[in-house]
């Protein structure tokens, strides 16, 4: 079946189609004006705004359901319970993993990959085994693998990233060897968009026998994964980024290797007996979520899912191609704006900077515009040496977004210029 457009042709004016001003409309985030001027939310890749269906489920949760779960025998437990384990399944049919041992709940993709590192990689690492992982990876999947390097005696081994902002697959190849154990790798680059080939690369690293990694943060709310597909033995990411709460995410482990990883955290609900000589561990996933879990967070991540999942994955990755589409066309054309990141193939990301004006003072001056977007390093400093660069400013888009917060941008730019007296 053919997606609809949610941005269908638009007029001379660039009027939105009457299907994204019901979306949009989902949103009340993006009716409030910001300092007298209309709201331009275009910092999706930090966080994405939140539709209503997210914020009355959780609300509903505190109102009607609340209560702690898997342990209580009256009603309010176990209905909270089988919200919780519902939004397990949501998220198994949400990446097509075979079954809901496979998915973990965690405070989001930071969690995730710590969680695989301290439990996997201290059980699986030695002195002398390489983890690889890419150039443009955020630190969330660079400081982790440090950390375990420095308790395990494993080298920390980088793929290199091209002038396009693309990965350098021949290099890969190269560094690929017998003493590869893990390769960790990001989906989609939150600092330039780019979208790697981590199919074609996870079958490169299970050749040489390495486990993979995926970090999809920036992937999920913007094209559909399928987790068997792709053949990874793990992949991450992060509610809040695709339209669901803060402090929850998913860890995805195939069943096989989670089963024999040791707990990283020890508590309540993630043990079998406990007495003061030892104690015995519960069955995956409950073995990694020790404590009373987020679960209100995972009531509204199951509402985001449902959300999405409505509108259509692939209408979002329409709709957002365009408007990538859009703003490359127009970012171009500013006089002295060089966008990092050329890749073929990618996100709804556009990553740049601007001629004798740092990007701390383009973020403050779009911000009395009513544009918010981001500047910095992206918490990917490595990539910014690379580019020999001390940050960018960074456009990111979601499916509420349109030509029109585009243009906003780019007249916000041009007032930045003239204030600077450059351009």
């Amino acid at each position: 079946m053919t997606a609809p457009d949610l941005f269908p042709a638009t007029s001379a004016a660039g009027n939105a189609a009457p299907d994204l001003d019901r979306y949009r409309a989902d949103f009340p985030i993006l009716h409030r004006p910001l300092k007298g001027k209309r709201l331009v939310y275009l910092d999706n890749g930090a966080t994405t705004q939140k539709p209503n269906a997210v914020i009355q489920a959780e609300a509903d949760y505190y109102a009607q359901s609340n209560a702690n779960i898997h342990r209580g025998v009256h009603w309010l437990s176990q209905h909270s319970t089988d919200l919780y384990e519902q939004g397990r399944e949501r998220v198994r049919g949400f990446l097509n993993a075979r079954r809901p041992e496979e998915i973990v709940f965690t405070r989001g993709t930071t969690e995730a990959i710590n969680l695989v590192a301290y439990s996997w990689g201290r059980s699986h690492l030695k002195p002398g085994d390489e983890i690889l992982i890419s150039g443009m990876e955020h630190h969330s999947n660079i400081v982790p693998w440090q950390l375990i390097c420095e308790q395990t005696g494993a080298q920390l081994k980088v793929i290199p990233v091209t002038d396009s902002g693309e990965l350098d697959l021949a290099a890969y190849r190269t560094l690929l060897g017998p003493k590869t154990r893990l390769v960790g790798l990001v989906h989609v680059s939150n600092a330039l968009g780019t979208v790697n080939p981590v199919q074609e690369m996870t079958e490169l690293a299970h050749a040489v026998g390495a486990t993979v990694l995926i970090d999809g943060a920036q992937a999920v709310a913007h094209h559909e994964v399928d987790v068997q597909a792709l053949n990874c033995d793990f992949y991450v990411f992060s509610g809040h980024k695709l339209y669901g709460p803060t402090g929850i995410g998913a860890l995805y482990a195939r069943y096989d290797i989670l089963k024999d990883m040791p707990p990283w955290q020890g508590g309540g609900d993630m043990i079998h007996t406990v007495s003061f000589e030892r104690s015995t561990y519960a069955d995956v996933p409950q073995r990694f979520e020790a404590g009373t879990p987020n679960i209100a967070g995972v009531i509204g991540l199951d509402a985001a899912i449902a959300y999405v999942q409505q509108v259509g994955l692939n209408a979002i990755a329409r709709h957002e191609d365009r408007l990538l589409e859009h703003a490359t066309r127009e970012l171009q054309a500013l006089p002295g704006l060089r966008i990092l990141g050329t890749a073929s193939h990618k996100a709804g990301i556009v990553s740049f900077v601007l001629d004798d004006i740092h990007p701390h003072d383009l973020g403050t001056i779009l911000d009395t515009e009513g544009v918010a977007i981001r500047a910095g390093h992206h918490c990917a400093m490595p990539l910014m040496t690379r580019f020999g660069v001390p940050g960018t400013a960074r456009a990111s888009f979601a499916l509420y977004n349109t030509h029109e917060d585009i243009d906003a941008l780019v007249a916000a730019l041009k007032k930045a210029q003239k204030l600077f007296g450059v351009g």
